[in-house]
C-alpha cells in the first residue's frame, strides 16, 4: 500500500518582502530596470550597494508631487526626496528578495533652507514628515538615509562651504561633517539628514501604513499649490544649486 503523500506547508511570506500599492515592484518599468542593471546576479551586499547608488545618484534630489507616489511613478519622475526616493529604494530591494522596512520621523524645516528659496520658506511646516529605509543584512537592520542627496548636488554645496567638518544644516543636509558625510554604502548605516530629526515615529512594515497614520506634509490649498506650482520653483532652485549657483548667504 503506497504511503500517503505529505506536503510541506507553505511558509508565510515575510511582511518585509511583500508588494503594496506604493511598493509596486511588479510594475513593468521596475522589472525592466532590474533586468537592465543585472542586479539579480549580485549577492545581497553588492545588490544593496548597487540599488542604493542608483537611487542616490541616478534619481536626482528634487520635490515630487506627493510623498505617497507609487515607486513606479517616482522612477518615472527621475527625481525625489527622502520619502519618495525611499519608496523606490524599498521597492527595488524587495524585488530582489532583500527585506526592508520604513522608519518614520519628522525633521526641523531649518535643514531645508537654501534648497527651498527664502520667498517660499514661510510656507514650509515647522516639522516636515521624513523617513529612511532600514535594510536587513546578515540578520542585522541597518539604517539607510544617505541616498537622499545626489552626489552632483552634494559636491556643489561642499564646494561652496569648503572645509567645513562641523555641524552643518541647510540645503537638504544635516550632518556633523559636510566635508565627509556618511553617505557611501560600506555595509553600515548611512545618514545625510539625521542631525535634523525632531520626532521619531518608529518602524513600519510598509510605507502605506506610515502615511495612513501620519499623513503628508501639506493639506488643503497649500497641498494643491505645492503640487501644481510651488514645487516647480523649488526644483528650479535645486537645479541651479546642482549647476554650482549656491547662495552662500544661508
Amino acid at each position: 500500500m503506497p504511503l500517503p503523500i505529505t506536503q510541506t506547508p507553505l511558509q508565510p511570506q515575510s511582511p518585509y518582502l511583500v508588494s503594496t500599492e506604493m511598493l509596486d515592484f511588479e510594475s513593468p518599468a521596475i522589472q525592466a530596470l532590474i533586468a537592465e542593471q543585472k542586479w539579480r546576479s549580485l549577492k545581497p551586499f553588492d545588490a544593496i550597494g548597487a540599488v542604493y547608488d542608483y537611487v542616490r545618484d541616478q534619481m536626482a534630489f528634487g520635490y515630487n508631487k506627493s510623498d505617497t507616489l507609487k515607486a513606479s511613478n517616482v522612477l518615472k519622475d527621475g527625481y525625489g526626496q527622502c520619502n519618495t526616493k525611499g519608496t523606490l529604494l524599498m521597492a527595488l530591494l524587495r524585488a530582489l528578495g532583500i527585506e526592508c522596512r520604513l522608519h518614520g520621523f519628522t525633521i526641523f524645516n531649518a535643514l531645508q533652507k537654501g534648497a527651498i528659496p527664502n520667498y517660499l520658506f514661510v510656507l514650509a511646516p515647522k516639522r516636515i514628515i521624513h523617513s529612511w529605509v532600514e535594510v536587513k543584512l546578515n540578520g542585522q537592520w541597518l539604517n539607510l538615509e544617505g541616498y537622499i542627496i545626489d552626489q552632483a548636488y552634494l559636491t556643489q554645496v561642499q564646494a561652496t562651504f569648503a572645509g567645513q567638518c562641523q555641524s552643518f544644516s541647510g540645503y537638504g543636509i544635516a550632518t556633523p561633517c559636510l566635508a565627509a558625510p556618511n553617505v557611501h554604502w560600506q555595509g553600515q548605516s548611512t545618514y545625510i539628514q539625521k542631525e535634523g530629526i525632531a520626532d521619531d515615529f518608529g518602524v513600519y512594515e510598509q510605507p502605506d501604513q506610515f502615511y495612513e497614520a501620519h499623513g503628508t506634509n501639506l493639506s488643503g490649498l497649500k497641498r494643491w499649490l505645492f503640487a501644481y506650482g510651488l514645487r516647480h520653483l523649488m526644483n528650479m532652485n535645486v537645479k541651479r544649486i546642482r549647476q554650482g549657483k549656491v547662495l552662500k548667504s544661508h
